[in-house]
């Protein structure tokens, strides 16, 4: 049982350490706005993805993300077929657009250098890849 315990406060200081990270870069000191703006991005990374990318980018989330990450998912609707960053973006504005301190792309972009910072290279380079070109541009690479 507390192995079981030990794993729990494992994943949960992970994800604090993504959120902080995250707030570093923002300047948010909000910590929900910040997962809510880390939720948001994951999210609309995930439903580019094709099924087999998805699953190992999520394999390198910490287990709490990983789980909020999978929430909300519809299978049928995925990947989508927008190829637009400005699509991307108006997605993301318009769940975390009411947050007083967003700044649209800069936080945006704030989230894929976090991402950058704690997926492995590797796994950055093969879900950017997945992405169109004009997402490419906006997520910069590892």
């Amino acid at each position: 049982m507390t192995r079981m315990i030990h794993v729990f406060e494992r994943t949960t200081h992970e994800a604090h350490e993504w959120v902080n990270h995250l707030g570093g870069r923002t300047g948010w000191e909000n910590e929900r706005e910040v997962l809510h703006l880390l939720r948001t991005v994951l999210a609309q990374i995930r439903d580019h993805l094709p099924l087999d990318e998805m699953a190992q980018f999520s394999a390198q989330l910490p287990i709490m993300l990983r789980g909020m990450f999978f929430e909300g998912w519809q299978p049928k609707k995925t990947p989508v077929r927008e190829r637009h960053a400005a699509d991307f973006v108006a997605a993301v504005d318009k769940e975390v657009g009411d947050v007083i301190d967003y700044r649209g792309v800069e936080d945006i972009k704030a989230v894929f250098a976090v991402i950058n910072a704690r997926i492995s290279r590797g796994e950055v380079e093969d879900v950017r890849a997945c992405l169109p070109q004009e997402l490419r541009d906006l997520w910069a690479a590892p």
